[in-house]
């Protein structure tokens, strides 16, 4: 059985930081290309920041400079540390596994307030 489970969000200033995690079960993890997107209220899910199973990264324009995605194959495990949050960083954040299939996480808060 396929699992994706986040760790990490939460509540935090403006200015802060936040790492999150997404550790991975059932699959062959070094194959996927591993993903995070966030959805706020009201809004469509976006992509935020990619890696391929080799380690290239791709990373939205409105975060980049400020949040880095990397992954551990060795654990199963992606991360998004995230740097300088804004209020408009506030969303539930989705990892996603994608390559012969595409399987989703089931979402971490991360709220951005002071």
């Amino acid at each position: 059985q396929v699992q994706l489970v986040e760790s990490g969000g939460g509540l935090v200033q403006p200015g802060g930081s936040l790492r999150l995690s997404c550790a991975a079960s059932g699959i062959g993890f070094r194959f996927y290309v591993m993903a995070w997107y966030r959805q706020a209220p009201g809004k469509q899910r976006e992509l935020v920041a990619s890696i391929s199973g080799g380690g290239s990264t791709e990373i939205t324009d409105s975060v980049k400079g400020r949040f880095t995605i990397s992954r551990d194959n060795a654990k199963n495990t992606v991360y998004l540390q995230m740097n300088s949050l804004k209020p408009e960083d506030t969303a539930v954040y989705y990892c996603k596994a994608a390559w012969h299939a595409t399987y989703w996480g089931q979402g971490t808060q991360v709220t951005v307030s002071s």
